[in-house]
């Protein structure tokens, strides 16, 4: 297959030539793209808010697309499950669709009585002009809640760019609410949405070692506990393309500092939770602390070691979202005896793919934003017996007989933490390990060909 020429210079092969990769760029018209609009980034983050109303200002594709498309869990309130769209038609196109804003944000904070309402701007939205915001002001003086427009017209950049609109909004929230009851060995998690519950382990975690959760941002979110997250000692920043922009932000108006850290894989966990100890200087904090790293390491090595036997030697190809998982899951996947052949994101930056090449074995496959075609083309020349995606990604695996694991916002079982590193070997062993691969014809060639 034929590389686009406009496409070259986003792929990369480590240790074949200097690297130069280009990135942070609009995805080439025509190449279908995996990569999401800015709609989705913004609607991804602010999603598991659990007592928000999320209206989606557009036609109702916009939000069939979107709809319960993270596996977040909640502890309390299920708004966040309901997707409400104003469902603009012909008609509101040519005379506007204001008024169809306002009666449903009024209907809706009448009927459900959240505690803050997020409305999104759709590329239709961005076309006829309607003024958002100053409908949302109209309706927040009217009911006296939070409304907050949130600028994610698809047309205006990548998914990344969403992130950013999603922050922004979530922003006006911040620094509202009260601080008492907060102390001083005290952190806000940013970026962990609580897949499968995820968001409950890790935070299980900073209370084992005597540290104190204000806001979990967004996972298992609640618009009062963002309201007061100013008051936190420190940003503890998982997924750093979703809430960079956030932590960024509460540091130059708050001075509250941040880390970027990762729960994927027993190395980032351990790592994640020794520099957050680190940084609040208590030698006490900092022995629990190394006392739970070892007995949750203790408790789960057996059994990767027994995956290991099986998987040793294994390929891997890696595409997420943002690059900063692909490191974590090139690093458990090396845990587990496998290679990473190629790894891709849709949304990493030039530090980011350095990073990765420095990370990765020679002739490694970096991609940047790719698309189907270049995905099945180098799933088949590297032998791949394994593919970490997302849903997007899933048909490509399965007509080339290749395995694969889910690592997106659709599963439905927790992959981070200690716990969450040996249900993903026991993932990745089941399946690939499956007998099934027996009857794909490029392992039955590969059968003939041995024997």
């Amino acid at each position: 297959m034929q590389i686009l020429e406009a496409r070259k210079r986003q792929i990369h092969r480590t240790g074949k030539e200097p690297f130069e990769m280009d990135c942070d760029k609009q995805s080439l018209a025509g190449a279908v793209s995996q990569r999401a609009c800015v709609f989705c980034g913004s609607r991804v983050v602010l999603y598991p808010i659990a007592d928000a109303l999320h209206l989606i200002h557009g036609p109702i594709g916009c939000a069939a697309y979107t709809w319960d498309i993270r596996g977040s869990l909640s502890s309390g309130p299920e708004l966040h499950r309901l997707s409400f769209s104003t469902d603009l038609q012909e008609k509101d196109v040519i005379f506007g669709g204001e008024k169809r804003l306002y009666q449903a944000l009024t209907e809706l904070i009448r009927e459900y009585r959240p505690q803050a309402a997020f409305v999104y701007s759709t590329c239709i939205v961005g076309i006829i002009g309607d003024d958002v915001e100053a409908i949302c002001q109209r309706v927040e003086a009217e009911q006296e809640i939070p409304v907050l427009p949130v600028h994610s017209e698809g047309f205006r950049g990548t998914k990344k760019d969403g992130y950013q609109a999603a922050c922004s909004a979530m922003f006006q929230l911040v620094g509202t609410g009260a601080t008492d009851g907060i102390v001083g060995h005290s952190i806000n998690i940013l970026g962990d949405f609580n897949i499968a519950g995820e968001t409950w382990l890790i935070r299980r975690y900073y209370e084992q070692m005597g540290v104190q959760v204000v806001a979990t941002i967004t996972g298992d979110g609640r618009v009062n506990d963002i309201r007061r997250a100013h008051g936190a000692s420190l940003n503890v920043v998982q997924c750093s393309g979703s809430m960079t922009h956030l932590a960024r932000m509460m540091q130059e108006r708050f001075g509250t500092p941040s880390l970027r850290v990762s729960y994927f894989g027993i190395e980032d966990t351990a790592k994640a939770l020794y520099d957050v100890a680190a940084f609040f200087r208590d030698d006490s904090l900092q022995a629990r602390t190394q006392e739970l790293v070892r007995d949750e390491v203790a408790a789960i090595m057996p059994d990767l070691r027994r995956y290991r036997q099986d998987l040793d030697g294994k390929h891997a190809a890696v595409y997420t979202g943002g690059a900063f998982k692909a490191f974590s899951l090139v690093r458990a996947l090396r845990t587990l005896g496998m290679k990473t052949v190629l790894a891709g994101s849709q949304t990493g930056s030039r530090e980011d793919y350095q990073q990765l090449r420095d990370l990765c074995d020679e002739d490694t496959i970096l991609i940047d934003d790719t698309n189907p075609l270049e995905l099945a083309k180098f799933i088949q020349e590297k032998q791949v017996d394994l593919f970490l995606g997302g849903v997007k990604e899933r048909p490509i695996a399965y007509k080339l007989g290749v395995g694969f694991c889910d690592h997106n916002h659709e599963r439905k079982h927790g992959l981070a933490g200690f716990e969450g590193m040996r249900e993903f070997a026991q993932e990745v062993h089941a399946t690939v390990m499956s007998p099934v691969w027996r009857f794909v014809p490029r392992h039955r060639q590969a059968d003939k060909s041995s024997s």
